[in-house]
């Protein structure tokens, strides 16, 4: 298929290619073409998902065409550098008059030997000794200051030649040559290093939602550090979390994040390595408060009963809330996820073995891809869906945010809604998949079967791997016993 928009449809799925301009191809390992898997095969979701995989490429590329650039963090280095001269001199200092001073490092025999037989490299240390040797102790002090001096000069011309530096960079490595101590140390988690960390995530197929959210959370505890001028570690990270009132589930996600960061920068970050060198994982080992007792109980989601679904449901028909009503009664014979629901297309209706079913063929889990049928009392809603729908999708919503979720405005329609029917926070959309299979329990429906309807995994390898799952009759069956909701 002809490509536009920066999209390629392959076996069903979009993925996005961008061409790599000829003169950076090399920085870019020789490849000449860019391309991501952009894991649906709806051409309006895949037109929103490439947007920010392409700027990300297209960030690299200008980059690229700028010249080599000093990544972010090169102040450290830079720093270091100059920490380790200024000690090594001192130590050469302390070694004139007779104290213990740490060993020169070791050079190269060959490089020794060539510098040895430079001409240049004589001329350049005679003019160094110069009359110096005739002052005894106090002139070979001011030997090693002056060749100090000439290192550093020759630092801050190698990367003035060997890097493209703005008139601030050139500026700052100035300020530093003269004086190590000014620089302010920054936080590790820089904006370049959370960019390779998108874009490597991007191509690991982590979705966009997730990484978005985590990426916040970083931002966030970056600015902690730069804030309280403190460096990444346990003690840092605590005060952090401390600082945040959160609740112990919330922080445990922020952890997850600089976690996740903190093991894909050990593997990928030549620079973090040498920085934390030795260090811990800072992001591990927190201990949080945790709710005990009957606090734990409150704070638990709770599932509805029928009766409550079916007032929901009247509610939602009565206040005329769009396609909320229908979606309601979908979930109570389904126990599918909002999402799901909302993604259900006329072409998922299928008929396997005489059975309609539900063809869900995209979930956040791989037990959750899978074939439900439709329920006897859910047959006059799915026809009356199907024939209405001008989009190919049973649920009508406007809602299709950056993430491709069409389920959003409906969901934060059921909150509104179930709020004002006094309902508390416990209770969310979601939680009518534990009424279905509270109620499919209740029927002697077997777990194993129960686990096959709403997409769990069973846990086992006989049944996860080796088997076909129940036959669609065997569903039906037992979907069938769901008790039908009142006033419906």
């Amino acid at each position: 298929m002809a490509k536009a928009n920066n999209l390629e449809l392959q076996g069903g799925t979009y993925h996005v290619r961008l061409a790599i301009p000829k003169d950076v191809q090399n920085a870019f390992g020789g490849r000449r073409i860019l391309s991501l898997s952009l894991k649906t095969g709806v051409h309006k979701e895949a037109l929103d998902r490439r947007l920010p995989i392409l700027a990300t490429w297209k960030s690299q590329i200008k980059a690229a065409r700028e010249g080599k650039q000093l990544g972010e963090g090169w102040q450290e280095e830079v720093v270091q550098t100059l920490e380790d001269l200024d000690a090594l001199t001192q130590g050469q200092k302390r070694a004139l008059v007779g104290e213990p001073a740490p060993p020169l490092p070791d050079v190269d025999p060959a490089f020794k030997a060539k510098l040895m037989n430079s001409p240049r490299f004589k001329e350049a240390m005679l003019m160094l000794v110069g009359d110096h040797l005739k002052d005894g102790i106090g002139g070979r002090v001011h030997i090693q200051d002056e060749l100090n001096k000439g290192l550093k000069d020759i630092l801050q011309k190698r990367l003035g030649t060997d890097y493209t530096l703005t008139g601030e960079q050139g500026q700052e490595l100035e300020v530093l040559v003269k004086d190590p101590a000014s620089y302010k140390a920054r936080s590790p988690i820089t904006k370049a290093r959370l960019a390779s960390f998108r874009t490597y995530r991007l191509e690991h197929h982590v979705a966009l939602k997730t990484v978005n959210q985590q990426e916040s959370k970083l931002l966030n505890l970056s600015e902690h550090l730069q804030t309280t001028d403190t460096k990444l570690d346990f003690d840092s990270v605590s005060a952090w979390l401390q600082g945040m009132k959160l609740s112990s589930k919330t922080k445990q996600q922020y952890l997850l994040a600089g976690s996740q960061l903190w093991q894909w920068a050990q593997q990928h970050e030549p620079q973090w390595r040498q920085t934390f060198k030795g260090h811990v994982n800072p992001f591990e080992k927190h201990t949080l408060p945790t709710l005990k007792g009957r606090a734990k109980l409150d704070a638990k989601r709770k599932a509805f009963t029928i009766e409550e679904i079916g007032t929901l449901y009247s509610a939602a028909k009565e206040q005329n809330i769009g396609a909320l009503p229908d979606l309601i009664l979908l979930g109570a014979y389904t126990g599918a996820r909002i999402e799901e629901l909302c993604q259900l297309r006329k072409e998922h209706l299928i008929t396997v073995d005489g059975v309609k079913m539900f063809d869900i063929v995209d979930s956040k889990t791989v037990a959750g891809i899978r074939q439900v049928p439709v329920h006897p009392k859910l047959t006059a809603l799915v026809d009356r869906l199907t024939k209405a729908s001008k989009d190919g999708y049973l649920v009508t919503t406007d809602s299709n945010n950056k993430y491709g979720i069409r389920s959003d405005a409906l969901s934060k329609a059921f909150g509104r809604l179930k709020t004002a029917m006094g309902f508390d926070r416990t209770r969310v959309f979601h939680w009518i998949r534990a009424t279905v299979i509270t109620q499919l329990v209740r029927a002697d429906i077997a777990d194993r079967l129960i686990k096959e309807l709403v997409g769990h995994e069973t846990g086992t390898v006989t049944f996860d791997v080796y088997s076909d799952g129940s036959s669609p009759k065997q569903k039906l069956k037992a979907i069938s016993k769901l008790p039908t909701l009142p006033t419906v």
